[in-house]
């Protein structure tokens, strides 16, 4: 087992990675931006290809005590995978933006020298969230960084960022892993039957952690057929405005398994560490630590909402995609090859016309969606385009 087992159909970026972390741990004069090792790093890809997991991989390689650099063994490896590094920052926006005022700070306490490890580093997970101050204040850190300070940034597009903040990084490029790969990633190491490993990966469309959920829940995979089930329940107006319904509320219950899953962890580990008494008291002075826990767990909540109901709109748009691959005779495999008898019914009762129509609506609604617009008239909106075409 190495680090980067995770990085599941990215071969190329493995050997770029490694290979970086190999010329850093051998270059003379210990570790530092002069010996060549470049300061900062932008990992880039589309959802579900990892670029999360590349940068930890990669932290965990440049700390790495043996050789090759990221046994997966070594204490240094093992405190970085479970994010437990005393030199590494894992930045993780819990709203849907990043302040200004939170960057400085960041960027104060990356300028710090490392206590035990070869480089103090940030991963910073969906740099994309931050505000354009809190751009300009992180493209003055990444300017003008520590000899032993390493920045790796995680968006899905390079354009995501500054252009100044992107010449100064070096870019990490993950493709969508093949849908063959993720399936027997679920069979090897989830134990999943190969046939559902099948069905979920291409009903992931190379979103691995997706894939594991949908293989690993009955409700998650309930919540799916109901987003599917939205075009044959268009058939007027009513049923279209109650199917935008269905599909909203099949996002927030999602949404809402998410979020409870990680409030409940994080509050019972802060409880812990603030001395919580074996009968459930709290140590006085503690309350605000608490309530500042709460208001940062309900600005994730909205955006854990609004990704949610981001991937029911994708689950949607891969019936249509399947629909056009149909009606073209474009010979790809299906992504929803379990619905077939359906989705021929609907490629001959229709033009690819008016399902290119139908996607650029789904797409719209995303841009709405993006822009604030209150979800369940956005959806509505869009029922009643699908159903008109």
């Amino acid at each position: 087992m190495s680090v980067w087992d995770d990085l599941v159909g990215q071969e190329l970026v493995v050997a770029q990675l490694s290979a970086a972390a190999g010329g850093a741990a051998g270059a003379a004069g210990g570790p530092g931006v002069a010996d060549g090792m470049a300061h900062a790093w932008l990992f880039t890809g589309p959802p579900g290809a990892g670029r999360t997991a590349a940068a930890r991989a990669f932290a965990a390689a440049l700390q790495c005590s043996e050789t090759p650099r990221g046994c997966g063994y070594c204490p240094s490896c093992h405190q970085v995978l479970q994010g437990t590094h005393a030199d590494l920052e894992v930045v993780r926006p819990a709203g849907l933006s990043y302040g200004v005022k939170e960057t400085r700070e960041l960027v104060l306490r990356a300028s710090s020298s490392p206590s035990g490890g070869r480089y103090q580093i940030v991963l910073f997970e969906d740099a994309d969230r931050a505000t354009e101050q809190a751009a300009n204040a992180l493209l003055k850190a990444i300017e003008e960084p520590p000899p032993r300070t390493v920045w790796l940034l995680c968006t899905p597009a390079p354009d995501d960022l500054l252009v100044t903040i992107r010449s100064r990084c070096r870019l990490v490029t993950l493709r969508t892993p093949p849908v063959a790969a993720v399936a027997d990633v679920l069979v090897q190491r989830d134990g999943v039957d190969r046939e559902t490993a099948d069905v979920v990966a291409r009903a992931a469309q190379g979103h691995i952690s997706r894939a594991r959920r949908l293989a690993t829940d009955p409700q998650a995979r309930a919540r799916r057929a109901e987003v599917l089930a939205v075009p044959r329940r268009l058939t007027s107006v009513g049923p279209a405005v109650m199917a935008a319904e269905a599909l909203v509320k099949a996002a927030e219950a999602e949404a809402k398994t998410q979020s409870e899953e990680l409030n409940e962890s994080e509050t019972s580990a802060l409880r812990q560490a603030l001395g919580e008494s074996a009968k459930g008291r709290m140590p006085r002075g503690t309350a605000g630590a608490l309530k500042e826990l709460e208001d940062r767990q309900k600005s994730r909540a909205t955006r854990v909402k609004r990704d949610a109901l981001d991937r029911a709109l994708l689950d949607l748009a891969s019936y249509y995609r399947d629909v056009l691959t149909l009606q073209l005779g474009a010979g790809s495999e299906l992504v929803n090859a379990e619905l077939g008898p359906e989705l021929r019914t609907a490629a001959a009762g229709g033009r690819p016309e008016d399902t290119l129509r139908r996607l650029d609506a789904i797409m719209e609604c995303r841009e709405r969606l993006e822009a604030n617009v209150n979800p369940l008239l956005a959806v509505e909106a869009l029922t009643l385009a699908l159903r008109t075409g």
